[in-house]
């Protein structure tokens, strides 16, 4: 799951309760609605600042070189099996 997709999906959350709210009665001043709207702004500004922008290298990378979904996407290299050879 991306950052981006992430927030999305807080987003329509945080959009989903407040209808249900509405929608079973709850009154709703604009001190209230400010106040939730400022208090969905927290989580996604964590995310923002805290997810890393660079996935780490694994111990696989490192041992294998790249990733297979990033060279199965390369056509013009041949594939390897498991030990780093090339195909037969």
């Amino acid at each position: 799951m991306t950052r981006s997709r992430l927030i999305q999906v807080w987003f329509a959350a945080i959009s989903l309760v407040a209808i249900a709210g509405v929608a079973l009665g709850a009154t709703v001043t604009a001190g209230t609605a400010f106040m939730l709207f400022a208090l969905s702004l927290v989580p996604p500004a964590i995310v923002l600042v805290l997810w890393p922008a660079v996935q780490p290298t694994t111990a696989a990378d490192v041992l294998y070189g790249e990733p297979d979904s990033v060279s199965s996407r390369d056509s013009t290299r041949p594939a390897r099996d498991v030990r780093g050879r090339g195909a037969p």
